[in-house]
């Protein structure tokens, strides 16, 4: 979703919160959170039981259960979320994970405004690039590509990775579907997305 200003659809929550709210919260947020709160997090509490239920696998995708490497994960899950357009959590992802991995700014732009051929990526990175368009624009993927996958990443990995973009278009789903507003201080798609 661009960044004009529109209304939420579905209001996150509002301090002061209950404690059994704040207490979800806490379990959606890494310990010593410099931020408050995420509004995405805030807004799934409205239904508290499906809150419960989407935390552990999406803590479990970014967490030190993860077979992933970090930055392959974001790679992955920063171009899910731009060919989604949820400027949300691309943003979000940009913030947390982006500029604590030093994934160079140009990387980050072309998971926004870049293809697979993009010079600025790896052989492997182009494959996730790859793996990440082709699920997007035809639910499956080629056999090329598959056999390409299947000689970087195991088979437990690549489960994955699959769930992973899976997850990250249920995320964009919800954040651009309840209009979920901007957090102000994470980075916004680089211009020309905006205006393309």
């Amino acid at each position: 979703m661009c960044s004009e200003k529109l209304s939420p659809r579905i209001p996150p929550l509002e301090p002061p919160y209950t404690s059994e709210v704040a207490s979800a919260l806490a379990k959606w947020m890494p310990p010593g959170s410099p931020v408050e709160p995420l509004k995405l997090f805030r807004t799934l509490l409205q239904n508290q039981e499906i809150s419960d239920r989407m935390r552990p696998l999406g803590a479990g995708l970014l967490g030190r259960h993860s077979s992933i490497d970090p930055r392959e994960r974001e790679i992955v899950i920063d171009r899910v979320c731009a060919r989604c357009r949820c400027e949300y959590e691309w943003g979000v992802h940009v913030a947390f994970f982006g500029q604590a991995l030093h994934i160079p700014q140009d990387h980050l732009h072309a998971t926004v405004t870049g293809s697979s051929d993009d010079s600025v990526w790896s052989e492997r990175e182009r494959l996730l690039v790859r793996l990440v368009d082709e699920l997007h624009e035809t639910s499956t993927l080629s056999e090329p590509l598959w056999r390409e996958l299947a000689k970087g990443w195991s088979p437990s990995q690549l489960i994955e990775l699959l769930v992973m973009v899976g997850w990250y278009h249920l995320i964009s789903f919800i954040a651009n579907g309840a209009r979920i507003e901007l957090e102000e201080w994470a980075p916004r798609f680089p211009q020309d997305e905006r205006n393309g």
